[in-house]
């Protein structure tokens, strides 16, 4: 495999739950100048490291050395220095994977290991940027009315989607069992990563792919379309009727739409 062993003592130190595929590891190593990239995947808001188990399962098949990084939903720069962690530990290019937030923090990586950006339902926050304030930007998020605050001795506010309203406004187009799961197991998203800024971009400087749904009720459509276009993305998959949990419900999509990327740059 091309992780080192600091990959593991890594995600271990962070607290950071990690899924690594070895298929496909089997085969004579073809030299440096054609290792594929590794793919990185980040879970945004209200969801974790889980969510990614459909798409991680297509990457497998595909042979394709992938990690899920347990993403602390604390603040825009701690959280991008935890990935950066793990990007930084491994060995050979990287292809980056957010969801939602997950976005706006893989926009802030800024290692030459990575070779490449994949938006699925996400944030592509330009400089100065915050997530609440591109959301609120075009109409058709309903997610403020959904969320309960918990106040932190720190002075901060968690915030996370009410049990019974999660499935329709997160997950609509994922089984019911597996939406009541979900909402049960998901991540609060503080509100300092809430309200953080962005830095500078990495997309302007790397090629970028955008997947998201059309019936998206947390981050509107007009948004992915636009971030999409400003980012120059190489292409852009748009699918109808879908929710914004796309890494549960669309799976095979989204594979494909990392495969491509993971192709494109490799």
């Amino acid at each position: 495999m091309r992780f080192t062993n600091a990959v593991k003592l890594a995600a271990i130190a962070l607290g950071l739950t990690s899924t690594i595929a070895s298929a496909g590891c089997a085969t004579a190593d073809p030299g440096p100048d054609h290792v594929r990239p590794t793919v990185v995947l980040v879970h945004g808001a209200f969801a974790e490291s889980a969510s990614w188990d459909g798409v991680i399962d297509q990457l497998n098949r595909q042979g394709l050395t992938n990690i899920a990084v347990g993403d602390p939903l604390r603040s825009v720069e701690g959280d991008a220095d935890a990935v950066r962690s793990v990007v930084s530990s491994i060995d050979g290019p990287v292809v980056l994977v957010g969801h939602s937030y997950g976005g706006q923090v893989i926009s802030q990586i800024r290692d030459p290991k990575v070779k490449g950006l994949v938006y699925v339902s996400a944030f592509a926050p330009e400089e100065g940027e915050t997530i609440g304030e591109l959301s609120g930007r075009f109409p058709g998020s309903t997610l403020g009315d959904t969320l309960k605050k918990v106040a932190l001795p720190d002075g901060s506010t968690d915030l996370y989607i009410q049990p019974d309203k999660y499935p329709r406004q997160f997950a609509a187009d994922v089984p019911v069992t597996r939406a009541a799961l979900d909402a049960r197991t998901q991540r609060p998203l503080n509100d300092r990563a809430l309200n953080g800024k962005s830095g500078a971009p990495n997309w302007k400087n790397l090629p970028s792919w955008f997947i998201f749904a059309d019936a998206d009720y947390t981050i509107p459509v007009a948004a992915h379309r636009f971030m999409a276009q400003r980012a120059g993305a190489r292409d852009t998959v748009e699918i109808a009727g879908a929710s914004h949990a796309l890494t549960v419900s669309q799976p095979d999509a989204v594979a494909k739409v990392i495969v491509n990327a993971v192709n494109s740059v490799s």
